[in-house]
């Protein structure tokens, strides 16, 4: 969902989606990795990739608690 209706080709969501498989699979110790792990690892991915994707993202996976803290994420971006 992040993604959607995004300006992203479908080559480069493929890329995308290899490299976050690649990184999951290497954090993955004991074939167990936590979903902290794995959020952050998609949050690095889309940060690089399509900044608007990564907020959206981020916006649930952080579950920010108010305006502000929506308002810092997006500073630590632009």
């Amino acid at each position: 969902k992040a993604l959607e209706k995004r300006p992203i080709t479908q080559e480069a969501f493929r890329m995308l989606s290899a490299h976050i498989e690649r990184d999951v699979q290497s954090k993955a110790r004991a074939d167990e990795i936590t979903s902290k792990d794995i959020g952050e690892v998609i949050m690095h991915h889309l940060k690089s990739t399509d900044k608007v994707a990564y907020i959206r993202f981020a916006s649930v996976y952080k579950s920010f608690e108010d305006i502000d803290s929506f308002k810092q994420e997006i500073k630590k971006i632009t």
